[in-house]
C-alpha cells in the first residue's frame, strides 16, 4: 500500500509540476487550484472516470466539469497526461494566441474540455443540465437489461462557485430531482483572491447541501484512499447527488505559498518554483514527465476497451429495438427528422390562412404544440412563469424525480434554468428551450451570453417583450434588453409580428445549429397580416417588404413586433395621401445581415435615405439600419405603470405620430 501511496502522490505530482511550470512560463495563471486538487484528480481520473482519450466525443463518456475554470491548467494537465490529443507543446503555450491552451477552459478549442468555464457556478450549472439530460435520456431509451445510456456527471468546485447564487438555484434543483448520478468536489481550501474566506464565507456547506437533498461526505483532500472511499459512496447512492467536500491546501508543495492567497492567482516565480520541485521530490526539468508516470496516466487502452464494450451493448440493443436505436442514433447526430422541415412549412401556411389575431406568445405556444408532436428532443421549461410565457402543449409531461418527461418546473430560477439548458445541449440528444419575462433576461444574462460563447442550441423564450406589459410598470418592462441581445455574438433574435412569423421564428430556431436563438413575444393581441405566398417564403430571410408602394420607395418604414400593425397603418395613410412610403417587416436581423447584397438592396435600397424604424424598445440600435438622414421611434426612458394601450399611445407608438415624423423629412 505505501508503495501505491508513492506512486499516486508522483502522479499527482505531474499534474502540480506541469501546472506550475506552464504558469510560470506563461507569467500569468492560476496555479493554486490545480496544485491543491491534483490528489483528487489523480484518484478520479485513473481509478473511476470512464472515458476514451482516442475519442473524446464518445457519448457514453463519463462528463467531468472543472467549474472552478481559472485552474484552467488542471484540465490541460490531465487531458495531456491521459492521452488526449493535447502534447506538451501545447501547455508549453499556455494562454497564447491560437493555442489549444487558453487561460480558462474553452469548448472547442481543447479535445476533452466539456464546457468553458470561467464565470464562476456556470459549470455547476452545466453540470446539472448534463445530468438531468443523462437521467432523462436514460428513461426515454434505456430497457430492462440494455442500459445504453449510462455514465455520471463529475464537478469540480472552488469557493467562488458556491458563493454565486447560481449556484443555489442549480443545486436546489438538482436535490430535488434526485440527480444520483451527479458528483460534486468541493475544494474547501479556504483561501480566494482576497484572502481567507472566513472573513466573508462562513456558510456551513454541508448542512446547505445535506437542506437540498443531497449525500454529503468529507475528507482529507489529499488522502486518496479517503478519496477513492467517498466516490464509491457516491456512486452508490443513486437517489441523490453527491457533495465530496474536500479540505485540501492551496498550491500544496509550495513551501512559501500554499495555503494562502499568493499562489491563488500568480506565478509562484522561479526561486519558488525551484523550492516546489525538491519539497515535492520532484528532480526533473520543466515539462517533463518520466516514461513511468506517464504509463502510469495513459487511459487510451483503457478508454478504447470501454467504448469497444459499450458499442457491443449497443449492437444487442439495436437487434432488439431497431427503431428506438435508430432513433437514438439520429437525436445523438443531432439530426432533425427528414420530414419535419416539409412538415414545418405545411404549418406555416396553415397560420397564413389562419387569420388568428392573437398575442405572439399565444401564437408560440401554438407552433410548440405543432413543433414538438415531430421532436422528441425538445425539451422545455419556465421559471415559474408556463401559464404566463404559454411554453407547454398538450403532451407536455412535468420531469421529476422518475425523469421521464419533457418539461422542467424550473421555479424562479432565470440564472440557473439558462445554464441547465447550455449543458443540456451540450450533453446531446435534446433541443433545450426555456421561457421567462424578457426583462428577467437580466437574471440570466451571463449564462446567455456563454450559450452564445459556445455556439449552444438553445432557445431563449422571451414573452412580455415591451412597455405593452402595461399596468406591472417599468420594473416589468423591457428597454435595453432587446439591443443586448441583438449585439450578443452566435445569437439569433427574432421577434414576430404574427402568428405566421412565430412560426417562421420557432422553424428557424430549430433548424439552427450553431448558436442560441432567442424568440421575443407580445403579451398583448397582434393582428394577423395579410400576405402572398412569395412575402411568407421571405419571412425566413429575417426581413421583408410587407406592404410596398408603386415605383420606387421615398421613404421606408422599418418595424418589428407589435409596432408591425401600427407601421402599416400609417404607410396606408401615408400612400393615400401620395406618398411613396414603404413597409418592411424585420423580425430578425441578424438573419436579414447575412442575406446576399442584392436581396439586401432589394429591401432595403441604399439610395432611400429616409427611413423611420418602429420599435417599443431603446433607440440606439436601430441608427445602423436608418442611417445618419434616419429616424428612430423608440424608448429613450424607461416606461411607466398604465394600461399597455396607454402607454403605447403615450411614447408615440401610433400611426398618425409615424406619418407625422415620415413628413418631417420635408420633401
Amino acid at each position: 500500500m505505501a508503495e501505491q501511496a508513492v506512486s499516486r502522490k508522483q502522479s499527482a505530482n505531474a499534474i502540480r509540476a506541469l501546472s506550475m511550470d506552464a504558469v510560470q512560463k506563461a507569467k500569468s495563471g492560476h496555479p493554486g487550484a490545480p496544485m491543491g486538487m491534483a490528489d483528487i484528480a489523480q484518484v478520479l481520473w485513473c481509478d473511476f472516470l470512464k472515458h476514451n482519450p482516442g475519442n473524446p466525443k464518445w457519448f457514453n463518456r463519463d462528463r467531468f466539469v472543472l467549474s472552478n475554470g481559472h485552474g484552467s491548467m488542471l484540465i490541460y494537465s490531465l487531458l495531456h497526461l491521459t492521452g488526449y490529443d493535447l502534447s506538451i507543446d501545447d501547455l508549453q503555450q499556455f494562454r497564447q494566441l491560437d493555442s489549444k491552451t487558453p487561460g480558462h477552459p474553452e469548448y472547442g478549442y481543447t479535445p476533452g474540455v466539456e464546457t468553458t468555464t470561467g464565470p464562476l457556478g456556470q459549470g455547476l450549472a452545466n453540470g446539472v443540465g448534463m445530468a438531468i439530460a443523462e437521467k432523462t435520456l436514460g428513461a426515454q431509451f434505456n430497457r430492462e437489461g440494455h442500459e445504453v445510456v449510462d455514465h455520471n456527471t463529475y464537478v469540480f468546485v472552488g469557493d467562488g462557485c458556491l458563493m454565486e447564487g447560481i449556484s443555489h438555484e442549480v443545486c436546489s434543483l438538482a436535490g430535488t430531482l434526485n440527480l444520483g448520478k451527479l458528483i460534486v468536489f468541493y475544494d474547501d481550501n479556504g483561501i480566494s483572491i482576497d484572502g481567507e474566506v472566513q472573513e466573508w464565507f462562513a456558510d456551513d456547506t454541508g448542512k446547505r447541501f445535506d437542506a437540498y437533498g443531497w449525500q454529503v461526505l468529507s475528507v482529507d483532500g489529499h488522502d486518496p484512499e479517503a478519496i477513492s472511499d467517498a466516490i464509491k459512496q457516491g456512486l452508490s447512492d443513486t437517489a441523490r447527488p453527491t457533495l465530496i467536500s474536500c479540505k485540501t491546501i492551496i498550491g500544496f508543495g509550495s513551501p512559501k505559498k500554499q495555503g494562502t492567497n499568493g499562489i491563488h492567482g500568480s506565478p509562484l516565480g522561479d526561486e519558488e518554483v525551484a523550492a516546489t520541485r525538491e519539497a515535492l521530490d520532484w528532480p526533473h526539468a520543466p515539462f517533463v514527465i518520466p516514461q513511468e508516470i506517464k504509463q502510469a496516466w495513459d487511459a487510451t487502452e483503457q478508454g478504447f476497451i470501454a467504448e469497444s464494450a459499450w458499442k457491443e451493448k449497443l449492437v444487442i440493443y439495436e437487434e432488439e429495438y431497431p427503431e428506438l436505436a435508430m432513433e437514438l442514433v439520429r437525436r445523438l447526430k443531432g439530426q432533425l427528422p427528414s420530414y419535419f422541415s416539409a412538415m414545418a412549412d405545411e404549418y406555416i401556411a396553415k397560420c397564413q390562412l389562419s387569420d388568428d389575431n392573437i398575442p405572439s406568445r399565444k401564437a408560440s405556444q401554438n407552433s410548440i404544440e405543432a413543433y414538438a408532436a415531430l421532436l422528441p428532443e425538445l425539451i422545455g421549461g419556465s421559471a415559474d412563469l408556463t401559464g404566463s410565457n404559454l411554453t407547454n402543449w398538450s403532451g407536455s409531461s412535468a420531469i421529476s424525480q422518475k425523469a421521464d418527461g419533457n418539461y422542467i418546473y424550473y421555479g424562479v430560477r432565470e440564472f440557473g434554468m439558462s445554464a441547465i439548458a447550455t449543458g443540456m445541449a451540450l450533453h446531446g440528444g435534446f433541443i433545450p428551450y426555456t421561457a421567462t419575462f424578457l426583462i428577467f433576461m437580466e437574471y440570466a444574462r451571463n449564462a446567455v451570453r456563454m450559450s452564445a460563447l459556445m455556439k449552444q442550441q438553445s432557445i431563449f423564450v422571451y414573452t412580455h417583450d415591451s412597455i405593452g406589459q402595461g399596468e406591472d410598470g417599468p420594473t416589468h418592462q423591457p428597454i435595453e434588453q432587446l439591443a443586448n441581445l441583438r449585439t450578443t455574438p452566435n445569437m439569433s433574435v427574432w421577434r414576430p409580428c404574427d402568428n405566421v412569423e412565430s412560426a417562421v421564428a420557432w422553424k428557424a430556431a430549430i433548424e439552427k445549429q450553431n448558436g442560441p436563438t432567442s424568440l421575443v413575444f407580445s403579451r398583448q393581441n397582434l393582428p394577423h397580416q395579410a400576405r402572398s405566398d412569395e412575402q411568407v417564403q421571405a419571412i425566413s430571410r429575417g426581413a421583408y417588404i410587407l406592404k410596398d408602394c408603386e415605383g420606387e420607395p421615398s421613404v421606408i418604414v422599418l418595424a418589428t413586433g407589435s409596432e408591425v400593425s401600427i407601421s402599416l397603418a400609417a404607410v396606408e395613410s401615408l400612400q393615400g395621401e401620395g406618398v411613396k412610403a414603404r413597409l418592411v417587416s424585420i423580425p430578425c436581423v441578424d438573419v436579414f445581415e447575412a442575406q446576399d447584397a442584392e436581396y439586401r438592396e432589394q429591401v432595403l435600397p441604399n439610395a432611400v435615405r429616409h427611413r423611420v424604424a418602429v420599435e417599443a424598445a431603446g433607440v440606439d440600435y436601430w441608427h445602423k439600419l436608418v442611417g445618419l438622414d434616419g429616424k428612430v421611434i423608440g424608448m429613450r426612458t424607461f416606461g411607466e405603470s398604465a394600461p399597455g394601450s396607454v402607454l403605447m399611445e403615450h411614447f408615440g407608438f401610433t400611426a398618425e405620430n409615424i406619418v407625422a415624423t415620415v413628413k418631417s423629412f420635408g420633401s
